[in-house]
Order: structure tokens, then C-alpha cells, then sequence
């Protein structure tokens, strides 16, 4: 079955189109050969100061054109580029948004740091390779085709590889950064694999012809089908840190930067859920059903909650006895991919639609929480010289309020009243015991009191436990990621509907994720 798709070239209106897209490359080659003309003496921090003024430049773009496709006669529905391999909708700039949002908040945590780190030798690479990062995070949020998707991927984790990497004088970063490197390789060998059977079967690489084409593919290769969805869960399951394909996730968040570790955490795990919700929901859905009521759509769709209930138990079972903090924080990070899998594997029923809100919401608090817990980690790992949790011994006399925001983050990670993180569980947790999936809320409630033992650690070292009695310095850039962290974790755990009511009002699924040109 041939593809009748094919990919055309970018016109001067496309190009305006991907605005945010070629700003982010722009900034990025011209802050490359700045860097190489400019004297060594000279101080890198303003590349990261430009690098900032990138992505926030980016993030209004988007902010603008979802603006115009949503309000009034402005309205445009979805916007497809390239032979409708890269489509500007709602559901994608959101997403874009976020991992802008991160980006920025990852190179403000490095404004910080970098500067007082001597095992990074080339500071101004370690701003600007975020750029194309997060151009490959977004490309992921917006294909609709299997090649444009892969080629996002590939860039994003490319240059993932080298940021671990940065800290060139340390071991264990070089360390991190093979482990990261060989495990990623695998995993994209994996997703490309089961993209071949898919593109095999169903004789196209668009999301929405494999839709088409998928139960007449069940129908005579069904065998073929589990194979390739079967193959890309797995890679993206490395990709999102997920249990059982975590394992890697410990030693490289350990050895990288503690800003690139935030990376991974957030907007590399947040950009493959986009990719796995969008291949989903736009074939899963319409995978043939046998006589039994059941099909290959469901399988899948089972399959992710199967990861997701695996990811939140071992993720908390495992951090019970973790006392680096940096490898408690990837665990954590291994139990919320299980929460955010969640919404995802829930599929569409009539009683529960709201998938993409619970997502967004609970990505939008996760974000915030994590980075917050990542930079207070970072001025109290430069203060004691470890990443021990005894490092927090004693926090509260040496640095009061930072202490109080940390208290923010935990208890947002925890799932506890006034918080983002509180709504965003109760949100995932409702939508599936609306969808009757008692078994994942039961394996959610059971990973979140879990949790609060290895959370609690962290209140209990500062507030009850005695340690230096020198005071913590925190850098400008540093405690900026700090306060709004936790200013945007406590509006989201006051005002909800805030951002709740503001995915309703521009997103829908009929007219983002299954808009079939």
C-alpha cells in the first residue's frame, strides 16, 4: 500500500508558521560562532543571558499564534505543514509552552552554577546546545508523521548526550554520559524497529494514514502490529525513564549537571509523553475490534498502565533506601512518569475525556516541583560539597526560606493539600476511577503513601536534625528558579481552574489530536 503523502517544501508562510521553531535555530548557530570568535577572557554568562532571551522570544511566539488560532475571526483550526507532517495545533503549542518554560527555568538554574563549576571547560556550549534540545522537544509535540517525529527525537537526545557530558573534568560525568549514550541508542534502535513494522503493514509513516490503515492491518498482519506498537512502548519507556526501562536513569542524573538532570526530568520525559499520547490517539483509537469487544487498541492502551503501575510501585519501593539525592530524585521522577502514563492509557470513554487536561496540568505542577527541588539541591550540594541527603541536616537555620520552599516542592511531590502536585494526582486519580480502572487508582494511592516516607526525609533532615551552622549563600539566578517555582506550585495548588479552564477553552480532541486532513 503505497503513501500518498509526501513531504513538501517549506514556503515563506510556512517558514512564519514555525516562527518559534527557526528563532530557537537561529539564536543557536549565531550564538555558535560567537563562541568561537570571542577571546576565551571573556566571561560566557551573557551567551546564557541570550540563550534566555531565546527561548522566552520563542515561547511568546507560540503565545501569540495560539492566541490568533483561538480568538475571533482568527480562528484557523489546525495548521499543517510539509504534507501534514508538522501541524501547528493547540495541543502541541501547549506543549510547547511547557517545555519553553522549563528550558528557560534549566538555563537560569545554570546562570547559576556554571560559573562556580571548573569541571564545565566550555560554558557557553553549555548554554546554547538547550537550543536545539528544545527544538527537537518541540518538533516531537507537533509531528504527525513517524519520520519528522524520529528526527525530532534524534535531535533532542543527541544533544542530551553531550550536555550530560559537559563536566569534562569529572569521571562520573564521562561515565554517565556512555551509559546515557549506548542505553539511548538501544532504545531509538527500538522505536525505529517498530516504526518499520508499522510503516510495513499499513504502507504509511502519517499518523493519521496508519489510523486509516490499521484495521485492515489487524485484519492480515496482526501478529506484525503488536510487534511494532509492542516495540515502540519499550523505546519510549527508556526515553520517559519508566519501570522497567529505568535503570540508566540513576547513574546519569548522578553524573550530569544538576540543570541537565532537571532537563532530562522534565522536558525530555514531558516531550516523549506528547509523542506516545499523539501515536496513541491517533491509531490506538481506531485499532479493529474482535468479537469479544476487545482489540489491539485496548492491548496497547492496557499496556500503558501496565507500565505505569510497574513505574509507580518500583519507583517508590526502590527510593526507600536511597540516600543520594540526585538518585532519589530520579526515582521520583521514574514514579511520576508512572502518574503521567496514566491519563494517557486511560483511552476515551463517555464518561472520562479529559485526558489531555489531567496531563498537562499534572506536567505543568511537575515541572515546577521538580526544578524548584533540583535548584535547592544545587546551592546545598556547592555548600556541604555532596549530594547526600545528610547535606540537608540542619537547612532551616542556615537558610530559613529556601528551607520553606523546599517544603513547598515536597509536599507538591507527595500529592498533599496546597499544592499543584495535589490537584494534579486527584485530577489523574478521578479520571480513572470515572473510566473504572480501580486497579491503577489502587496502585496510585498505595506509590503516593509510599512516597511519604523518602519525602518526609528531606523535612526531617532540615528541621530536625543538627549540621553546619554556616549560613547557605544562594546565587540571584538560582533563587529566582526557587521563588517561582514555588509561587507557581502554590497558585496551582490554590487556583486550579486557572490553568484547568484555560486547556479547556483552547484545546479539543476532535479538532487537535484527530483533525484528519
Amino acid at each position: 500500500m503505497p503513501d500518498n503523502t509526501g513531504f513538501l517544501p517549506l514556503t515563506w508562510p510556512d517558514m512564519l508558521l514555525m516562527a518559534p521553531e527557526l528563532l530557537l535555530g537561529v539564536g543557536f548557530i549565531a550564538l555558535v560562532v560567537l563562541d568561537l570568535f570571542l577571546p576565551r577572557r571573556i566571561s560566557r554568562s551573557w551567551i546564557g543571558g541570550l540563550t534566555l532571551a531565546s527561548l522566552l522570544g520563542a515561547a511568546l511566539l507560540v503565545w501569540l499564534r495560539m492566541n490568533e488560532m483561538n480568538v475571533g475571526a482568527g480562528d484557523a483550526g489546525v495548521l499543517s505543514l510539509l504534507g501534514d507532517s508538522y501541524r501547528i495545533d493547540d495541543f502541541g503549542s501547549l506543549m510547547k509552552l511547557i517545555f519553553l518554560l522549563g528550558t528557560a527555568l534549566v538555563v537560569l538554574l545554570g546562570l547559576g552554577t556554571a560559573s562556580r563549576d571548573d569541571a564545565i571547560t566550555d560554558k557557553g556550549e553549555y548554554y546554547y546546545l538547550l537550543l536545539p534540545a528544545a527544538i527537537g522537544a518541540m518538533a516531537m509535540a507537533s509531528s504527525a508523521n513517524l519520520v519528522t517525529l524520529y528526527i525530532g527525537l534524534e535531535l533532542m537526545s543527541m544533544t542530551s548526550y553531550v550536555l550530560v557530558a559537559m563536566r569534562r573534568r569529572n569521571d562520573r560525568s564521562a561515565e554517565a554520559a556512555f551509559k546515557y549514550v549506548v542505553t539511548g541508542s538501544i532504545s531509538s534502535a527500538f522505536i525505529l524497529f517498530g516504526m518499520s513494522y508499522l510503516y510495513g503493514v499499513t504502507g504509511s509513516v502519517q499518523l493519521s494514514g496508519i489510523g486509516q490503515a490499521l484495521p485492515m492491518a489487524v485484519e492480515n498482519y496482526e501478529a506484525f502490529v503488536y510487534v511494532g506498537f509492542g516495540m515502540m512502548l519499550a523505546g519510549f519507556g527508556v526515553k520517559v525513564a519508566a519501570a522497567p526501562f529505568h535503570a540508566w536513569s540513576l547513574d546519569v542524573y548522578q553524573g550530569a549537571p544538576t540543570p541537565v538532570a532537571a532537563f532530562l526530568t522534565v522536558v525530555s520525559k514531558g516531550a516523549t509523553l506528547a509523542v506516545v499520547l499523539r501515536i496513541l490517539y491517533s491509531t490506538g483509537l481506531f485499532a479493529a475490534i474482535d468479537a469479544s469487544g476487545k482489540g489491539v487498541g485496548d492491548d496497547m492502551f492496557f499496556a500503558v498502565l501496565l507500565v505505569a503501575a510497574i513505574a509507580m510501585l518500583v519507583g517508590t519501593l526502590a527510593a526507600l533506601r536511597q540516600l543520594n539525592v540526585k538518585r532519589l530524585l530520579a526515582l521520583s521522577g521514574v514514579a511520576n512518569a508512572g502518574y503521567l502514563l496514566v491519563p494517557i492509557g486511560l483511552s476515551i470513554t463517555m464518561v472520562h475525556s479529559n485526558n489531555v487536561t489531567e496531563l498537562i496540568f499534572y506536567l505543568a505542577a511537575y515541572l515546577l516541583m521538580t526544578i524548584g527541588a533540583f535548584a535547592v539541591l544545587t546551592v546545598v550540594s556547592r555548600a556541604v560539597g555532596h549530594d547526600e541527603l545528610r547535606g540537608f541536616a540542619g537547612m532551616y537555620y542556615r537558610a530559613p526560606w529556601t528551607a520553606a520552599a523546599m517544603v513547598i516542592f515536597l509536599l507538591s511531590l507527595a500529592g498533599l493539600p496546597i499544592s499543584g502536585g495535589f490537584f494534579g494526582k486527584l485530577f489523574i486519580l478521578l479520571g480513572a476511577a470515572n473510566a473504572k480502572a480501580y486497579w491503577i487508582v489502587a496502585a496510585m494511592v498505595l506509590s503516593s503513601v509510599i512516597s511519604y516516607y523518602f519525602y518526609f526525609g528531606f523535612i526531617r533532615q532540615m528541621f530536625m536534625r543538627g549540621g553546619s551552622e554556616e549560613r547557605i549563600t544562594i546565587p540571584p539566578a538560582i533563587g529566582i528558579v526557587i521563588w517561582f517555582c514555588a509561587a507557581g506550585t502554590l497558585i496551582l495548588g490554590v487556583y486550579p481552574e486557572l490553568l484547568v479552564e484555560g486547556i479547556d477553552a483552547v484545546f479539543s480532541f476532535q479538532g487537535d489530536l484527530m483533525n484528519v486532513e
